[in-house]
């Protein structure tokens, strides 16, 4: 597979097979995503790789909290502006209600969407676990390195016929994570994500996000050529 064609196929997996992955495989993904780009070479990121009975502690843990749902302990940074503003707040809810209803789970259905958004807590069924974490001395450019670094994952996990979930649901469990994985404490729980093979026949992989034309998020300038 073609980087470009993993771009195209890469996908927020929300529901894994029990088809385990081994170590070995693991390996060889970290082992190409680790010349991820890093401004400086600071590499200001630390992996947990957690499968069998140890991801599964951590999944126990904080399902046994489920009195927490579904804004858990909070988050030690703002995952999204408290004040999202359109379009990029109406595209949010887009993917919420395209989500929810690939799995008709209706809006007004609590219940439902809260069962749902434990389904994260536990890696969407994948059989192996990734947690990242990050000094809290890095800035916001380093906080990119982070970004560069899981999409460097992402893709040569589907080079290798995988698919993953980031999930930044894991940032707002610090207590319990860092507790459980023993994070040191100049460390911050930047995400987690699920990593496995896809249950294709599972209705809510079944569903893409939008995105959109070149030309509405691209200025060109000086070219020669036509478009």
């Amino acid at each position: 597979m073609d980087v470009q064609e993993a771009i195209r196929t890469r996908q927020s997996c929300r529901q894994f097979s029990d088809k385990p992955v081994p170590q070995v495989l693991v390996r060889k993904i970290l082992e190409t995503a680790r010349w991820s780009p890093s401004g400086s070479n600071v590499q200001p990121w630390h992996i947990d790789v957690m499968t069998g009975d140890v991801l599964q502690g951590l999944v126990d843990r904080v399902m046994a909290q489920d009195h927490l749902f579904p804004k858990g302990e909070g988050a030690e940074y703002p995952i999204h502006p408290e004040n999202l503003i359109d379009p990029y707040n109406a595209r949010r809810w887009e993917c919420a209600e395209d989500m929810y209803g690939s799995v008709n789970i209706a809006r007004d259905d609590r219940a439902g969407r809260i069962h749902q958004y434990s389904q994260n807590l536990r890696f969407f069924g994948a059989p192996v676990g990734f947690m990242y974490t990050i000094h809290r001395s890095m800035g916001q450019g380093h906080w990119a390195d982070m970004g560069m670094l899981l999409q460097s994952v992402m893709l040569t996990a589907r080079a290798e016929g995988l698919h993953t979930c980031p999930q930044q649901v894991w940032a707002m469990w610090p207590k319990t994570v860092s507790e459980y994985l023993k994070v040191p404490d100049d460390r911050m729980i930047f995400c987690g994500m699920g990593l496995g093979y896809m249950d294709t026949d599972h209705p809510i992989n079944n569903w893409r996000t939008t995105r959109q034309d070149i030309d509405d998020f691209t200025t060109f300038a000086g070219f020669d050529d036509p478009a």
